[in-house]
């Protein structure tokens, strides 16, 4: 399998990566790190810190990274090297190598890890009216948390990321919405959200699998997480009861200025009339309020129950 990077966290909070061949490990397509190995204290830091306020009551039960014994996942390895040089030579000696979280099930990340990224990865943000073209999405290694809400917990109410190392290169700005699924031209290879501060990253499939190269999954439980489930099912699933939605406005209509709070309340009116769909209201919820405000109101309504 794919190897995974030899990690550091600079100053900034960024990770760097120094790639080798050479790696200790078995034959698995994972190795479990030991919890007083570096490389585990280095990327458990890199995701609570992304956490933010849910740090305290989230706990890490693994973190393991990709391994490269297989001669099929050394050949990936070094393909990898390759299209970052080759991405040094076409920009000018900066292939722009980041990190990124993938957010998917169990099942999804095993199958990443085993086999690579698929047109399945693509087609799951293809019908997101809030997507930034069609590609495979990953957010910013200091967004753990707005990866975390985009899980699905396994049987055994776990939740699990995937880290990825990205060749980026030259980005260019998808808007919101956009259906764009490859560089507006050659001087581009991937897109973003933002230019000078992006959060979300977009590999286009043509390149899915030479530009990104998984390194590590994190696995974890978050109690106050469980209520917001990929795809706009939460604040509240039957197996995850949480907040009703006349509860919801009524507790942020005394947190939100006067124009957010009219946005939720006339999509809220819609969703009540049939014009628009559940999964709608709660993205928009989560687009205006915020996914960290949302979870601190799910929080201290599961405390006051």
């Amino acid at each position: 399998m794919m190897m995974a990077a030899q990690v550091e966290i600079v100053d900034n909070g960024e990770i760097i990566d120094s790639l080798s061949p050479h790696t200790s490990g078995d034959y698995s397509s994972t190795i479990l790190l030991r919890e007083e190995n570096h490389e585990y204290d280095v990327v458990k830091n890199c995701f609570l810190s992304g956490m933010g306020l849910h740090a305290a009551e989230t706990t890490v039960v693994s973190v393991r990274k990709t391994s490269a014994q297989r001669i099929t996942a050394k050949a990936k390895l070094a393909a990898s090297n390759v299209f970052a040089e080759a991405m040094k030579r076409k920009n000018g000696g900066d292939a722009n190598v980041r990190y990124g979280w993938y957010s998917g099930s169990k099942e999804e990340i095993e199958r990443i890890v085993s086999y690579g990224f698929s047109s399945s990865e693509v087609e799951k943000d293809e019908k997101d009216d809030r997507s930034h073209g069609v590609g495979v999405h990953f957010l910013h290694n200091t967004c753990s948390l707005a990866a975390a809400v985009l899980g699905e917990a396994d049987e055994e109410g776990i939740q699990h990321l995937l880290l990825c190392r990205l060749i980026l290169g030259k980005p260019e700005r998808i808007i919101s919405g956009s259906k764009q699924s490859y560089p507006s031209s050659s001087g581009y290879d991937c897109g973003v959200d933002n230019l000078e501060n992006p959060r979300k990253y977009v590999i286009w499939s043509c390149n899915m699998n030479s530009y990104i190269l998984p390194s590590h999954v994190v696995s974890f439980k978050s109690p106050t997480l469980r209520g917001l489930i990929r795809g706009g099912g939460g604040l509240g699933r039957a197996r995850s009861p949480c907040v009703s939605f006349p509860i919801l406005m009524s507790i942020l209509s005394k947190s939100l200025d006067r124009p957010r709070m009219n946005v939720i309340l006339t999509t809220y009116v819609d969703f009540r009339k049939g014009k628009v769909r559940r999964e709608q209201l709660i993205r928009k919820m989560r687009e205006v309020v915020g996914d960290e405000l949302l979870l601190d109101i799910i929080k201290n309504h599961r405390n006051s129950d």
